[in-house]
This record gives structure tokens, C-alpha cells and sequence, in this order.
């Protein structure tokens, strides 16, 4: 999906320039990644899903409206499953105009004492390695066909550090947000824009993994809008960031916290 330039036209449609573009949703089965899957799908958009379970990829892609979907089941851990996605991709759709990685994975561990390096290693492997590789392939791609958008996943904890024993994933999460500002860097050139969104509290299973209700309850009520986000308020966000209203924004990390940080 190649940058638009100066002078030219902008449709002002919720997923402007979308339409007909291929992109892979990572985590596709999961709260938020499901929400954004079925958004792009709405904009006209070719989605290719893919998570660790086949079974509730083929309920996303039920319920995704149009046709040309995907679903295929990968540990994107394993390289060669990464490799796998990219030329899955090429052979459904001829190319990538944008990757949605909201791919994660969250141990809570309340006392610092408890993290093991087993806790630490899966943390850091899927949240941060799997992206830079999974992201670096695709980038590459992107650039031999004049650019795309990648928008990549960190959280409110890359700023806090993590609340509920959430200590490393945080520091996953903050290894994004560099990431994603190195990669802008790298592609910017070659046309491929590259954004993190960074979600406060939304409601997830993620969110709930080990949570005492309490804790839920006080994040609801010290969110200046009152309220724990849904993922269709991150969706919207994700869809925008691929969209053509987006063209001049790389770099950057999108707060979507209700407020409950504001930077």
C-alpha cells in the first residue's frame, strides 16, 4: 500500500483506501485482535487471521463481512511459521499492505521473586523477538512493493512499568515501542509507515489472567471516562493507522488509555 503524495485526493471514508488491500491480523482469535479483524473486514479488506487455534479462527472469519478471508493457525514463534505467513500472504493475496500484530502473551507474577526465566523467555520471545523478525520480513516485502503499514502492539505498561505483576511484560512491551521507532526509521524511506498502539485497560481475557476484581474495578473508576475500554476502541484506532487519513504519521505511539495516562 503505497504513501499517497501531496496533491492527491483523499476519500474521507471510515477506511479509506482500503478497500480490496490485504491485511494479515496477528492474534486474530484474541479480544482485541479478533475486534480488528472484523473491522478490517468491514472497510472492504482482505484479512488474513492467524493465531494458535484453527477452531476459533474459523468462528472469526464467520463472522468477518465480505469474502477472500483467511484463517491459518501458526506459532509465530517458530520461524519457520513466520516465513510460512508471509508466503501464505503472497500466494492468497500478491502482497502485504498492512500488518496488524496485536500477537501477546502475559504472565502475571504479583511477588518479583516468583518471575522465573521460563516467565521472562516466553514474555520477551513472543512479545518482542517474534515482532521485530515477524515485522522485519514483512517490512521487506512491503518496501519491493512501494510501502505499507504495520502497526504494531505495546501497552500503558511500556510508560508505568506494569500494574498487577506485570513487571516483564511491560518491559516487553517497551522494547515496542523502540522497536517500532527503529523500524520507521529503517522503512520510512521504502513507503512502509510503522506505528504502535498502546492500549490502557480494555476488556479481554488477557486483562482478567490473575486479576483480582477489585484491581478491575478501581482501573474502571480512575479512568477519567469512567469506563474499561472494549476492543472495538482499539479496532477503530488500528484501522485508522492503516488507512489513508494516516499517511503522513510514522513513529509514533497512539495513548489509548480513556485517559487513564496521558502523555
Amino acid at each position: 500500500m503505497g504513501n499517497a503524495t501531496e496533491g492527491d485526493e483523499v476519500s474521507w471514508s471510515v477506511g479509506a483506501g482500503l478497500e480490496g488491500r490485504s491485511v494479515i491480523v496477528t492474534g486474530a482469535a484474541g479480544g482485541i485482535g479478533r475486534a480488528v479483524a472484523l473491522a478490517f473486514a468491514t472497510t472492504g479488506a482482505r484479512v488474513l487471521a492467524t493465531d494458535i487455534d484453527q477452531s476459533r479462527l474459523d468462528n472469526v472469519l464467520l463472522n468477518c463481512s465480505g469474502d477472500g478471508h483467511v484463517a491459518l493457525a501458526l506459532d509465530l514463534n517458530d520461524p519457520l511459521a513466520r516465513d510460512q505467513l508471509v508466503a501464505q500472504a503472497l500466494t492468497e493475496f500478491g502482497g502485504i499492505d498492512v500488518l496488524a500484530h496485536t500477537a501477546a502473551v502475559l504472565r502475571r507474577r504479583e511477588n518479583v521473586n516468583d518471575i522465573t526465566e521460563d516467565d521472562w523467555d516466553a514474555q520477551l520471545d513472543t512479545n518482542l523477538k517474534t515482532t521485530f523478525f515477524l515485522s522485519r520480513a514483512v517490512a521487506s516485502e512491503m518496501a519491493q512493493r512501494g510501502g505499507g503499514r504495520i502497526i504494531l502492539f505495546s501497552s500503558q505498561g511500556w510508560m508505568t512499568g506494569g500494574f498487577g505483576g506485570s513487571m516483564v511484560y511491560a518491559a516487553s512491551k517497551g522494547g515496542v515501542v523502540s522497536l517500532s521507532r527503529g523500524l520507521a526509521r529503517t522503512f520510512g524511506p521504502q513507503g512502509v509507515n510503522v506505528n504502535t498502539v498502546a492500549p490502557g485497560q480494555i476488556n479481554t481475557p488477557m486483562l482478567h489472567t490473575g486479576l483480582d476484581p477489585a484491581v478491575y474495578q478501581r482501573m474502571s473508576d480512575e479512568t477519567p471516562l469512567g469506563y474499561v475500554g472494549e476492543p472495538e476502541d482499539i479496532a477503530g484506532v488500528v484501522v485508522f493507522l492503516a488507512s489513508q487519513h494516516a499517511r503522513f504519521i510514522t513513529g509514533a505511539t497512539i495513548n489509548v488509555s480513556g485517559g487513564f495516562l496521558m502523555y
